[in-house]
C-alpha cells in the first residue's frame, strides 16, 4: 500500500483511487458508528477523502500508515461535526462487526450471534471514550497499536494501557459466553 500511495503523492489519479477503494469503506464504517446517520455518514466520508487528497502531500509518516493517517482525519472531521451539532460522539452502539456474521449453522447460531453482539454493544457503552474508540480501532478496524497510537493522537504505551484496561473491564461485565480477545 505504500508504494500506492507514494504514487499516489506523486500525483498518478489512478493510484489514488486504488488507495480509495481499499480504504472507503473503513473509513465510512468507523463515521458511521458514530453519526448514525448514513447521509451524515457519507458527507463526512467525502469531505475524509477530500481532505486527504488536498493534503497527500504533508502525509510523510515515516513508517507510517495511511490507514491510521486518513481516519485521524475522520476522527477529527466527525468530532467536530458532533460538537457542531451539539452531540457527543456516539460510542460503538452497534457492534455487529465485533461478531463473525457468515453462514449460521442455525437459527440457534443466529441468536447466539445476535446475543453475542448486543453483550458486547454494552459491555463497550461502559467504557470510556477512549477505551471505546481503542477497542474500536484494535478490533473492528483491526488496526495495529502503532496505527491505532496515530489515529487516536496518543503513545503506544498509552493505547496498550487503554486496551488492557478496556479488556479487562469488559471481562468483568459480559457473560462468560461472550469470547474476548486474548
Amino acid at each position: 500500500m505504500a508504494v500506492l500511495v507514494a504514487r499516489a503523492q506523486a500525483g498518478d489519479a489512478e493510484a489514488f483511487g486504488q488507495v480509495y477503494d481499499h480504504y472507503a469503506d473503513q473509513v465510512f464504517r468507523f463515521i458511521y458508528r458514530r453519526v448514525l446517520d448514513r447521509q451524515v455518514a457519507e458527507d463526512l466520508t467525502s469531505e475524509t477523502w477530500l481532505r486527504a487528497l488536498r493534503n497527500l502531500a504533508a502525509f510523510s509518516r515515516p513508517g507510517g500508515d495511511f490507514s491510521a493517517w486518513v481516519t485521524t482525519i475522520a476522527r477529527n472531521l466527525t468530532i467536530n461535526h458532533l460538537q457542531a451539532h451539539q452531540r457527543r460522539e456516539r460510542p460503538v452502539a452497534e457492534v455487529h462487526d465485533l461478531v463473525p456474521t457468515g453462514d449460521a449453522a442455525g437459527p440457534e447460531a443466529a441468536a447466539v450471534q445476535r446475543l453475542t453482539s448486543e453483550a458486547l454493544a454494552k459491555g463497550i457503552a461502559q467504557l470510556s471514550p477512549v477505551q471505546q474508540q481503542c477497542i474500536t480501532l484494535r478490533y473492528l478496524r483491526e488496526l495495529s497499536i502503532e496505527e491505532t497510537a496515530q489515529a487516536l493522537g496518543k503513545t503506544p504505551s498509552a493505547v496498550k494501557a487503554a486496551q488492557h484496561k478496556a479488556l479487562k473491564a469488559l471481562r468483568g461485565v459480559l457473560p462468560m459466553t461472550v469470547v474476548m480477545p486474548a
